[in-house]
């Protein structure tokens, strides 16, 4: 008997080793667990009571502690689950039954919370927060049905906002916020949508068809880079899912195609964004939100390119799919580019009615209008016939060929020597603006720098640049900087 008593404490010794956990050390970590609890120290509390379980896992109390501190977590699944085993453990313990027919409720279950609330009752015929249970359970179905039946209808506000109210009592009920969602999509309110799709796949484990039906909202509004985040949460689920793995491999591409001509935009490499955006419009002929993100990088990438036509043209497919203030002020860009004043001061000032605190349509207006006032006098672009994104070499180019053509003494006296004279002015005065880099800054702001009645001016003078070249036609020598 001895032998047998000491082979016994000999095993007890060997499971600790092992990994096995005393009795005293399950008191111990309960004992911490509700010290932790009642100082709100919930993951703490936890962490003891996992350990108490895993020491005795036939102990009811501490499920029922642990589940507690897990619906002070908002973890209501994991809750469910520690009220399940309790239940099994002893199912006549009244106060884990009521929770977890509330837990059901708040799931919209109520068939189940039903089956817990009479279960109660039958052990305790007038509890009261049964019989509230009960009752509240009835009105819920009753609302459930009348939602379902104005989703049926087509009736997707009302049905909104009686969604809405039930969830009220129904926050964990992954049934209703996907129904909510199902409604706010043919509203057109894809950002409560999307909200709402986002808490079932907290509420839901596993929840493939909730990230995929996320990712398919998030790119079809346009939002691709996370549209592509959300997609990869799927297939972190499941690597091959027949729907969210084609979805991933189209979204994959489209973003990578988009992000690199939006760095070529930054950097103004103008060919290539073009390049890349129209590939994305090749690539994607459905979704309208992608395709405006394409055609809003062409509106500005062709406008960088001096390509005004194509400019405009994209700027306009653009708008007809939004109208934001910074797509607006892209097209409004692309009009002074253009020269197109009038169409420039209508898009900022458009921009500006849904955003009076916009500064760059503030700005660009200020600027349209004064191209434009200054449009009606000198415009030395125009006169050197030299696009406002010329280098000094191509001014300085056209300068000398302008020059050469409309040197005074190329003309006999009269009228035609009288108006060479005056375009050999403006031909200097073009080159003396466009080839100093402060004058040309103040012309492309909208002022004259030569004009006597805006800020002072300094610099060559292009009545002494008209003298310079006088003399015969067959003997003076040009002398162009």
């Amino acid at each position: 008997m001895l032998n047998y008593a000491i082979l016994l404490i000999l095993l007890d010794i060997v499971f600790d080793a092992v990994g096995g956990i005393s009795q005293s050390e399950i008191e111990k970590h309960l004992e911490l667990g509700n010290e932790f609890l009642a100082q709100g120290k919930l993951e703490e509390s936890l962490t003891n009571y996992h350990a108490a379980i895993d020491g005795d896992p036939n102990n009811y109390l501490t499920y029922f502690k642990r589940g507690t501190v897990y619906l002070a977590l908002g973890k209501a699944k994991f809750a469910l689950l520690d009220f399940e085993r309790l239940l099994e453990l002893k199912p006549d313990f009244t106060v884990a039954r009521l929770q977890h027919g509330n837990i059901l409720l708040k799931q919209a279950l109520f068939d189940e919370a039903e089956h817990d609330f009479t279960n109660v009752l039958a052990l305790e015929p007038n509890h009261h927060e049964a019989l509230n249970g009960i009752s509240k359970v009835d009105a819920l179905r009753n609302q459930l049905e009348r939602i379902e039946f104005l989703v049926s209808k087509r009736e997707y506000s009302a049905a909104v906002e009686l969604i809405t109210a039930v969830i009220e009592d129904c926050p964990w009920s992954p049934y209703l916020r996907q129904l909510r969602s199902e409604c706010n999509v043919a509203l057109g309110e894809f950002m409560k949508a999307i909200a709402d799709i986002r808490s079932t796949t907290k509420l839901v484990s596993d929840n493939t068809q909730g990230f995929y039906s996320l990712s398919l909202l998030l790119y079809q509004i346009g939002n691709v880079d996370e549209a592509l985040t959300e997609i990869r949460e799927c297939l972190k689920l499941d690597h091959e899912h027949k729907d969210c793995f084609p979805l991933y491999k189209k979204i994959k591409k489209i973003a990578a195609t988009l992000n690199k001509a939006k760095n070529a935009r930054e950097v103004n490499d103008h060919e290539e964004c073009i390049t890349l955006a129209n590939r994305v419009l090749k690539e994607e002929s459905k979704e309208s939100n992608v395709r405006f993100l394409a055609m809003d990088l062409l509106c500005v990438c062709y406008t960088g390119n001096n390509e005004i036509s194509e400019a405009i043209s994209s700027c306009n497919d653009a708008y007809d799919i939004r109208k934001e203030p910074e797509n607006i002020c892209n097209r409004a860009d692309a009009y002074l580019a253009g020269e197109m004043f009038d169409d420039a001061i209508r898009d900022f000032k458009e921009a500006l009615d849904i955003d009076p605190n916009m500064q760059r349509a503030k700005d660009g207006l200020q600027l349209a209008q004064q191209r434009q006032k200054l449009s009606e006098t000198r415009d030395y672009y125009k006169i050197l016939n030299v696009p406002r994104t010329a280098s000094k070499r191509d001014i300085t180019k056209a300068y000398r060929k302008a020059a050469q053509k409309w040197h005074p003494d190329n003309f006999q006296d009269g009228d035609e020597k009288k108006k060479a004279e005056k375009k050999f002015i403006d031909i200097a005065a073009a080159k003396e603006v466009l080839t100093d880099d402060e004058k040309r800054e103040k012309f492309d702001r909208g002022e004259d720098p030569l004009d006597p009645e805006s800020a002072k001016h300094s610099g060559s003078n292009p009545f002494r640049e008209f003298h310079q070249f006088h003399g015969s036609p067959f003997q003076f020598k040009f002398h162009f900087n």
